[in-house]
């Protein structure tokens, strides 16, 4: 395995990590703004009420797009696979 095929895979393995986190992470951090806001509008400072809403989310978002992110994976898996070989 040369180096530009491992500076290739370590590009591919940072892309996949942004595809499958990125949605995870924008929508909890777009909630925990909103939370936020009413939170401050409010006056309740209550670290649990960001805590179940973000994670009620992110369970709908692993089961939603479950089955995309674990293709995704799976195809970066195979492609390091058949560079190995």
């Amino acid at each position: 395995m040369t180096n530009s095929q491992v500076l290739a895979i370590m590009q591919k393995a940072i892309m996949v990590a942004i595809k499958i986190g990125g949605p995870i992470l924008i929508l909890s951090m777009a909630l925990g703004v909103i939370i936020s806001i009413i939170q401050a509008a409010t006056q309740i400072h209550e670290q649990t009420v960001t805590f179940v809403p973000k994670l009620i989310l992110i369970a709908i978002i692993c089961v939603v797009f479950g089955a995309w992110m674990l293709e995704t994976l799976q195809d970066f898996l195979y492609d390091v696979f058949k560079l190995m070989l």
